[in-house]
């Protein structure tokens, strides 16, 4: 059992925000969109993926989760704090961009057909096309394009409930 793989676990604590720092080589960047959703995942989800630093708090992996971490609500919510692992490549820099790039492009993309599947069985377990989005970070065009609905079914499940005109039902009567 090689023990160095267990190690960044072992150093997981919650540190002040404010010891952290980003890097100055990470080529990921991500919408104010996605970084609201990154924020949402953690308000649903709890902190799930701690940060990965250096020893001296240098971020190699989870910028964006740092990023958000100084934002409202999350920002008071955490206290001021993330957690945090200890990843020590002994001054190799190179290893420290490699951590970087292989934890972004670890990650992966999803999949048109599963990603279907999935808000079709949402809205077929009942999920409202408005908590669809918020969760899932779409916009009703997203979940319509992924649904297999109509156009005209998606409008009238859009509209469904609402009094008075939405957007949905103003762009029905549009077109």
């Amino acid at each position: 059992m090689d023990d160095s793989l267990f190690a960044p676990l072992s150093s997981l604590r919650w540190v002040p925000r404010e010891q952290l720092h980003a890097n100055d080589y990470n080529p990921n960047k991500v919408s104010e969109e996605n970084l609201k959703l990154l924020t949402q995942s953690i308000l649903t989800n709890g902190w799930t993926l701690p940060i990965v630093v250096r020893p001296d708090y240098t971020i190699i992996d989870g910028f964006h989760r740092w990023t958000v971490a100084g934002r409202e609500p999350l920002l008071s919510k955490l206290g001021g704090k993330v957690p945090v692992v200890i990843v020590d490549h002994h001054g190799d820099d190179a290893a420290d961009v490699y951590g970087t790039i292989t934890h972004n492009r670890a990650r992966g993309t999803h999949l048109l057909g599963p990603m279907k599947a999935i808000v079709q069985k949402l809205i077929d377990e009942g999920k409202t096309v408005e908590e669809i989005g918020k969760q899932l970070g779409m916009k009703p065009e997203e979940v319509f394009r992924l649904s297999d609905f109509t156009r005209d079914d998606f409008l009238d499940m859009m509209t469904k409930g609402v009094t008075g005109y939405s957007k949905a039902g103003m762009i029905k009567k549009i077109l």
